[in-house]
């Protein structure tokens, strides 16, 4: 089974597009301050000239459950990943509200804490995949900061949670190893594979999904 690939950060059709033509099976849209954040209305533009076959990720960060579920239905969206402290009720009551077929990410920090974290967050059955991303002082992701994959790979990713997406400071010329290193379900990127902030590089798109799914996956 190839690796499951997002490419996140999309703040226009033109990137969105791009991305599908390259051969992404997500896209995410964020929705938390950050150079890429979109609303609602912004990201329904989008989204309605999209394929049925893609998947729209929201991406958010202490929003409440109420809003989160306002803005996927308004733009169409088939995931949520949910960053910080959302409560541990929250992926249920998304469930329940926007169905089974949603797709919901809890983000974890690599960390000392991480490993624990992504098996709390594994066992939970309204979970579907943990992303694990690296943060600063003053970012939650989109750091383009890679933290330690061979350690990594020896706690985060050896703990056998299922469904484990690789995230912080990917781009075309590591993933390959990235993916060789963690054997990860997926794999995040959205600086990584931009010029500027917001704005996607077609070359690196292109070649970010390329050599993921050259590089392979697990089951």
């Amino acid at each position: 089974m190839s690796v499951w690939v997002k490419i996140c950060g999309n703040t226009s059709l033109d990137d969105a597009r791009l991305a599908v033509d390259a051969g992404a099976d997500a896209l995410g849209f964020i929705f938390a301050p950050s150079p890429r954040q979109m609303t609602a209305e912004q990201v329904a533009a989008i989204t309605g000239y999209l394929p049925d076959f893609i998947e729209k990720i929201g991406v958010f960060v202490d929003a409440s459950p109420e809003v989160m579920v306002a803005t996927a239905r308004r733009c169409g969206l088939t995931g949520v990943q949910l960053h910080a402290d959302a409560r541990a009720e929250v992926p249920a009551r998304l469930r329940k509200e926007l169905g089974g077929g949603l797709r919901i990410l809890r983000v974890v920090h690599f960390g000392v804490e991480a490993a624990e974290q992504a098996g709390g967050y594994a066992a939970d059955q309204n979970v579907d995949g943990v992303l694990v991303d690296s943060r600063t002082a003053t970012a939650v992701g989109g750091t383009g900061i890679a933290y330690d994959w061979n350690e990594a790979g020896r706690t985060v990713f050896g703990g056998g949670a299922a469904r484990l997406v690789a995230a912080g400071g990917l781009n075309p010329e590591n993933v390959a190893e990235a993916i060789r290193l963690l054997r990860p379900w997926g794999v995040d990127v959205a600086s990584g594979v931009e010029v500027s902030p917001g704005r996607k590089d077609p070359e690196k798109v292109r070649a970010f999904v390329a050599q993921a799914r050259a590089a392979g996956g697990v089951d």
